[in-house]
Order: structure tokens, then sequence, then C-alpha cells
């Protein structure tokens, strides 16, 4: 008996080493690949691409965690050229309270950009690379944004996909017929409760051919991004890691160091999901809309700076996540 609860002992303890190696292997393997610039260049003070790096200090487990979400489409572009960010999304996280709320920020808000004057907040990627963009936002917001998280299409896809898919409830039918990859994008969802894929998901959040537009498109973004992270809280299990770390590797680019990433991960298990807040920036009653070359959205920065302060500290007490400026 003895001996057979040693070898037993024995086998459980070559599984854990095996795990730990597996585990390790696929961490190191994917914390590296993020950090090249695969997606857009990287730009120093002298304009020349340099390895991103994170120089945030470690915060003593109080500072508030402010990191831009940025999706582009690089369909289409010369192999020189930058993408724009076809959506900006705000993350801010409370490591005490652990809470946490998203701001979109709509692409056609009209700001200063930093050595280029003023244009659509979404060029600032294109001009500067991630560094002006995160620059750019945190004078808009008033908050120091200092990470970031570059993804595309596939990265999207492949990221629900790893998951397992999200349970969402699409408002409407949809249909868009894209003219570029032959279809590839098109975007055909029925109205109900339904569990989306990669590629459904995408459609749901590339959809803007309504009454409201970007408006609209945004909100659904937060709403898919806030089913996403209940379904990675309570679906995604220890075994399932090293697969979705894998699947979204090649399609991930951030600044963000291994050890503040392991630190968010853990954090994230633990943020209460039924208190994020979700909001639009500029928020309603907060921009004008003009012409620079095309319709924008000039916003007023005081009233813009004075409601993300509102939101960040407002009481958590209420379950309610739908945005107060919903169109």
């Amino acid at each position: 008996m003895k001996l057979r609860t040693k070898s037993i002992l024995f086998a459980l303890l070559v599984i854990l080493i095996a795990l730990t190696g597996y585990y390790g292997h696929a961490f190191y393997s994917f914390f590296t690949g993020v950090q090249e610039p695969n997606i857009v260049k990287t730009h120093g003070a002298d304009g020349k691409t340099k390895p991103p790096e994170s120089e945030i200090p470690v915060w003593g487990g109080t500072e508030r965690v402010n990191i831009l979400l940025m999706g582009v489409d690089r369909r289409e572009l010369r192999p020189d050229e930058q993408p724009r960010s076809d959506s900006m999304i705000l993350v801010s996280i409370d490591p005490v309270a652990k809470t946490y709320d998203l701001f979109s920020i709509l692409r056609d808000t009209y700001v200063k950009i930093p050595g280029y004057g003023s244009s659509r907040i979404n060029a600032a990627l294109a001009e500067g690379g991630p560094e002006l963009a995160m620059e750019t936002v945190s004078s808009f917001v008033g908050l120091p944004v200092d990470r970031y998280v570059i993804t595309d299409f596939e990265g999207f896809k492949h990221l629900i996909d790893a998951v397992g898919g999200v349970e969402l409830d699409v408002e409407k039918n949809m249909r868009y017929r894209d003219p570029s990859d032959k279809g590839l994008y098109d975007i055909n969802l029925k109205k109900g409760l339904q569990h989306l894929d990669g590629d459904k998901a995408l459609q749901y959040v590339r959809f803007r051919h309504d009454a409201m537009s970007d408006y609209t498109r945004t909100e659904r973004q937060r709403k898919l991004l806030s089913a996403l992270a209940v379904q990675m809280q309570k679906g995604t299990t220890i075994l399932q890691l090293p697969a979705v770390l894998d699947s979204i590797r090649p399609y991930v680019q951030t600044n963000m160091s291994a050890g503040d990433m392991l630190k968010l991960a853990a954090l994230s298990l633990q943020l209460k999901s039924e208190q994020a807040g979700q909001y639009q920036l500029p928020p309603m009653g907060a921009f004008q809309e003009a012409n620079r070359g095309g319709s924008v959205l000039l916003p007023n920065l005081e009233q813009v700076k004075s409601y993300v302060q509102e939101q960040l500290n407002r009481p958590r007490a209420a379950t309610q996540t739908q945005s107060p400026d919903k169109p």
C-alpha cells in the first residue's frame, strides 16, 4: 500500500512539473510576442522605431490603472502605412474597489494631437504610433494613460473563439455588404439572445449602419466587452489559458511588462463586472457637430474631464451598467 501511495504521489509530481513547464512556456511565449511591434510601429522622442517598453512604476495596490484599447483595420493599407484606430476604448480599473469603467471614444472627436495640429482623435495612432495615441487620449480625458493594447479584426475573432464565444442579446437584425475582401467581413445577424462566435461577435461590434451610427456602434462594443469579461471570469479555466494565449499572440501588441500583465490578469478575476460603468466620450451635451473637411465633433474639454471624474467617483451600490448618456 505504501509503495502504491508513493507511486501515485510520484506520478502526480511528474504531472505537476510538466504542467508548470507547459504553462510557463505559454506565458513566456505570449509575453514575448505581444511586446513586439507586429501591428503598428512605436516611436521614441527622436521619431525612430524602438522596441515598446513600459516605464510605469508598479502601483502600490491603490493607483487606478488606465489602459487604452485600440482596434485597427489593416486592410488595404500600404506596407509602410500606419493604421488609424478604428475603435478606442479606455479601461479604467480601481484595484482597491475591484471595479472598472469602459469609456468609448468617438473616433470623429476633433482634438489637438501634440506635434500634428488638430484632427480626428483616431489619427493620433497613424501619425505617431501608440505613444502619441496615449498622450492625445490622456489630454482629452484628463487621466494618465500609459498602457495600451492593440489588436485587429483577426485578433478579436481569435480571442472570442478561444474563450468559447459569448452569450449576447442582439437588439435587432443587422445586415451590411462589405465591398472589401469578397464578402469575408459582411454582416448578417438576427435579432435575439444567442451565442456569438468570433466571426459573429466581430460583425456585432462593427455594425454602425443605423440612425445613430458611431454612437450605437460604440455602445455595442462596450456591451460585448462586458459580456466577454463575464464569460472569462466564469468560463475560462487554467487548462484553457495556454490555448487562449497562443491563439491571440500573433494579433496583439502591448507595452505592458510581463509582471504588469500577470498582476492585471489576477486582478481581473476579482473585478465586479455587475458594477462596471459604460460611457461614451464626449458625452451627449459636451460637444458640437462641425465640418472640418468632413463631419466632426468639437468637444468641450472641461466638460469631458469633469464627466470622467464624476463617473469614476460615483457610488457603486447600483448594478445598472448602461450609460446615462445613451442617445
